[in-house]
Formats: C-alpha cells, sequence, structure tokens
C-alpha cells in the first residue's frame, strides 16, 4: 500500500509547475495522499521571471495524474479570515486533514531603505499570523489519528546575513517557533519540523547569479524543487514519526559568504 494512502494533506502556494510547492505535492500525490492546494496568483504575477504561471485547475489536474483526488482554493492570505476558509473547504472536500504544510510565502524584495510600514505589515499579515491561524484551525480538526504532520517553510536567515529584512524577520520568527510548537503539537502525537530549501532554482537566473551560486555549491549545482520534496515527503511519512522540533537545512553543501 502507498506509504500515505488514506491520508490528506494540504498545501499552501502551490502555483508554478516548476517550483517546490507542486514538487512537493506531485510527491505526496504519487505516494497515496489526497491533496488540497492554496494558490494565490496576484504575488506571484508580480515576478514574471520566475516562470509560467498555471491556473490552479490547470495544477490540480496535473497533479491528478500521479494519483489520487486533488481539490484546489484560490485564497489570499492577507486576509484574516482566509486561513479559516482554506481549512473549512479541505474539511469540505475530504472531512480531515492529516498533514498540513505551509509552502506560501511573501517577499517583496525590498531592502532596509525601501521598506514601509505597509509592506512590513503584510510580511507579518502572510507569513507569520496566517501560519499560526492556520495552525490554529488545524489543530482544532485533527481527532487524535495516527500520521499528523506539520511542516514550515524558511530560509537561510539564520546561517548568514540576507538583504530583505522584512522577510528575514517574518522566515525567522518561524524557525524561533518551531520548538515551541513541537511541543505543543506533540501532545496530540503530531510532530512539527521545519525546512530550509537552500538556493533552489525555480526560476532562470542570470548568468552572473547562477555561476556565483554554482561556485558556492560543492556539486556544481542549484537545489532543485524535488531535493526539498524528497525530504518533506520523508518527514511527513510513518518513517519519520520520531523527528520534531527540528529545523532541518537541505542546501547541498552551500558555502555562505
Amino acid at each position: 500500500m502507498p506509504a500515505l494512502k488514506g491520508r490528506v494533506a494540504l498545501i499552501t502556494g502551490v502555483t508554478r509547475k516548476n517550483a517546490i510547492g507542486f514538487a512537493i505535492a506531485a510527491q505526496l500525490a504519487e505516494m497515496g495522499a489526497d491533496l488540497m492546494i492554496q494558490s494565490f496568483l496576484p504575488y506571484d504575477q508580480q515576478f514574471p521571471e520566475v516562470g509560467e504561471l498555471c491556473d490552479p485547475e490547470e495544477l490540480a489536474t496535473a497533479l491528478r495524474s500521479y494519483g489520487g483526488t486533488v481539490a484546489h482554493l484560490k485564497a489570499d492570505f492577507s486576509d484574516p479570515a482566509a486561513p479559516e476558509t482554506v481549512i473549512k473547504s479541505a474539511l469540505e472536500a475530504f472531512g480531515h486533514i492529516d498533514i498540513l504544510i505551509l509552502n506560501h510565502t511573501h517577499d517583496s524584495m525590498k531592502t532596509l531603505s525601501e521598506l514601509t510600514t505597509e509592506e512590513i505589515d503584510r510580511h507579518l499579515a502572510i507569513n507569520i499570523r496566517a501560519n499560526l491561524l492556520l495552525l490554529q484551525v488545524y489543530e482544532k480538526q485533527h481527532d487524535g489519528r495516527a500520521g499528523g504532520r506539520i511542516i514550515l517553510l524558511t530560509s537561510g536567515q539564520h546561517l548568514g546575513p540576507m538583504p530583505h529584512l522584512a522577510y528575514v524577520a517574518s522566515k525567522g520568527a518561524l524557525h524561533q517557533l518551531t520548538c515551541s510548537l513541537s511541543g505543543h503539537f506533540i501532545e496530540k502525537g503530531i510532530t512539527v519540523n521545519t525546512v530550509n530549501p537552500g538556493p533552489t532554482k525555480t526560476y532562470n537566473p542570470d548568468a552572473e547569479l547562477d555561476k556565483a551560486v554554482r561556485d558556492r555549491m560543492p556539486l556544481g549545482r542549484w537545489g532543485e524543487p524535488a531535493d526539498a520534496a524528497r525530504l518533506i515527503a520523508w518527514l511527513v511519512s510513518d518513517e519519520a514519526a520520531w523527528i520534531t522540533g527540528q529545523i532541518i537545512n537541505s542546501e547541498g553543501g552551500f558555502r555562505r559568504g
């Protein structure tokens, strides 16, 4: 029997076939999970260089080819009501949620001198508030069945300096929340882990950036979305049931500095 047969995964931030969210969803579908995916195209449309965007139904259709049932919902996590709406939609579609993968993010790509009050608040609303509210509603619906898993995604902000400080602050908060969240959820048999995927090639960088990253990679390549997806798929499986409260840096030996 497939490792995740009978389990339901809610994955946020699934908007492009060449990105981490889709790779995670495809991996879990192959393992037998049913999926609810959330997307918000207006955010990704700000970055046309990152690749072709897909309508959520197109993504859902592609994911169904891997197996299982796939539903989708468009939601803007800057809206305080969106987390509850997303969880309730998953419950209406599948009856329960076993696996919660919080892959969505907001990064305005602004440095300190460029930040506005509104931009700071938007980072905190989407990257911190929405995650906490999603976790709150997820906990309320969980009935204690085996296989409860939560995955947060962060960046390498704890390993070296990064220029986008509102993004750093919000991702750093998820890093610091991991231990306390794991302590809270383990009483219900639910594990909580955070993954830093490292530099991941989800778009075609210019030649200068591509070379700069490759030069710091001992294996001579960027990370691929599938690298993060394989790790996360293992963390949500029964094989990783004893692992919780960890921040895992999946960076292929990336040399910082």
